[in-house]
């Protein structure tokens, strides 16, 4: 397994695979992996020929430098559970490889609508970094196929987007949630988790599917099932910071034409800002076959 910083070499060996007519996905990742990130190399392996993974912790994402600088690093284990996994090119550049002119001068990509909505309102200028990130990563690597996880579906809906609009020549593909076993989604943060707070952690996913659960049974309240869930998450010591119910499909407002919600969730636990979703399929066979179970 190669492990590169320079773009350079991760170009060449693009050029050689394309040269020998092999499929090529790409994985990237901000590091300090875990099962959900193995899954989506996993998937990667069984799309493509070769896959490449990238390690980059994004600054022009971070919001707070408290945030950036406290984001765990892990390089060593992390190479080593990719090797584990056949991953054959593993990119690590620098901030100053990628940025080198600084933050404040480099093109920025934005998607509208999707980067100021949601999440994006509460962290201005967070989906530019992402999509700007992205951007340049798909333009070094030039992947077949690129794997993303749903954990951040609002994330992953972007990154579609701008693909699409963008006309690159790149399937995205994303993958479901992993999960502990007691239901908390996997993420590289739980790792900052006291023993206390990760006992307590699993709530929040426990909170979307009792959401979820209001929902097939025909409440619409949304303002007040919102406040509800507010309530279950401070008496269990977590401090909401958002939750929505969106179509899934264009994450804005339900409609009648609405067949799948999608619950997006977000909790600070301790210093640990915990995300999760549920997607809620609303068909009226569905919802009356889940009514029946719940029954």
């Amino acid at each position: 397994m190669q492990v590169v910083a320079e773009i350079s070499p991760i170009r060449e060996q693009v050029a050689k695979w394309r040269r020998e007519g092999k499929k090529v996905a790409f994985v990237p990742t901000m590091g300090h992996l875990h099962d959900g990130h193995m899954a989506l190399v996993r998937k990667a392996r069984e799309l493509a020929d070769h896959v490449i993974v990238s390690i980059f912790v994004n600054p022009l994402q971070f919001e707070k430098v408290d945030d950036l600088n406290n984001y765990p690093r892990t390089l060593d284990e992390d190479t080593s559970l990719l090797n584990s996994e056949g991953v054959e090119l593993v990119f690590t550049p620098t901030p100053d490889i990628m940025y080198p002119e600084g933050l404040e001068q480099h093109t920025s990509v934005d998607v509208p609508g999707l980067s100021s909505i949601l999440e994006g309102q509460s962290r201005p200028g967070h989906f530019r970094g992402v999509s700007t990130v992205v951007t340049k990563l798909f333009n070094i690597v030039q992947p077949d196929v690129a794997c993303f996880g749903e954990k951040d579906f609002q994330q992953l809906a972007l990154i579609r987007k701008m693909t699409d609009d963008l006309a690159l020549p790149i399937d995205i593909i994303g993958l479901p949630t992993v999960r502990e076993m007691d239901g908390l989604a996997m993420s590289s943060r739980n790792s900052r988790l006291t023993v206390d707070e990760r006992q307590r952690a699993p709530v929040l996913a426990k909170t979307l599917r009792w959401i979820s659960s209001q929902l097939r049974g025909g409440r619409t309240d949304f303002n007040d099932l919102v406040l509800d869930a507010h309530d279950q998450l401070r008496a269990a010591g977590l401090e909401p910071d958002e939750i929505f119910i969106r179509d899934a499909a264009s994450l804005h407002a339900p409609n009648d034409d609405t067949n799948q919600l999608v619950i997006l969730a977000a909790a600070f636990l301790g210093q640990v800002r915990l995300i999760d979703n549920l997607v809620v399929d609303m068909t009226p066979a569905s919802t009356q076959e889940t009514s029946s179970k719940e029954d």
